[in-house]
């Protein structure tokens, strides 16, 4: 599996294009409508859009994908929480695009989208459906787990004491991931067991 990493252009959070086979495309959380034009420029054909929660700077391109016919899925919990006022209100008032979740997933559910096996991890705290992806060795975390701290949990629908459980779920998963967070730099999951001191609690 290769993973490009998309910076995000202004503000927004860090977007991932994965491949397996150099022809189709599953994105990880797409924060701008760039992405899919990302995926084009890399002769990439997105076949799905995996969202970790739906915060407005990790949903602001599903408009652009949905409107060519990529499916988006999101976890479970998280489906009405997206398009629910209290999100909207988030930061004043913000644009999230008009989009429809194709699927809901649980928490363990395995799925495989463009040849591309992922595990889901629910992760409440910093929204109440957020989830973790695990695909080939590499872990999406989202706004759940950063190199060396955690999300928010102070926005709608986030817990401290959820996202405290969450961490421990994550520094309890077997063997050692590569690290994909919705923000910042990229991590290794044994690195952060050993330094977080969020994961140390």
């Amino acid at each position: 599996m290769k993973i490009f990493k998309i910076l995000p252009r202004g503000f927004g959070c860090n977007s991932y294009i994965l491949t397996a086979d150099g022809k189709s495309a599953v994105v990880v959380d797409c924060a701008e409508p760039e992405i899919y034009e990302a995926c084009i420029a890399r002769n990439l054909t997105p076949v799905a859009v995996l969202l970790t929660h739906g915060h407005f700077d990790h949903v602001g391109g599903c408009g652009v994908f949905y409107g060519n016919g990529v499916p988006v899925y999101c976890g479970e919990k998280e489906k009405d929480f997206i398009f629910s006022k209290e999100n909207r209100s988030v930061f004043g008032g913000v644009f999230i695009p008009e989009f429809k979740i194709y699927k809901t997933l649980s928490d363990g559910e395995k799925i495989t989208l463009g040849g591309i096996s992922f595990t889901v991890i629910q992760t409440s705290g910093h929204s109440e459906g957020s989830v973790c992806y695990i695909a080939d060795g590499a872990l999406f975390t989202g706004d759940t787990l950063f190199q060396g701290g955690m999300g928010r949990y102070d926005l709608p629908t986030g817990n401290y004491a959820k996202l405290m459980k969450s961490l421990k779920t994550l520094s309890a998963l077997d063997g050692d991931y590569e690290v994909y967070c919705g923000h910042g730099e990229d991590t290794i999951l044994s690195r952060e067991r050993a330094t977080n001191p969020y994961m140390k609690n």
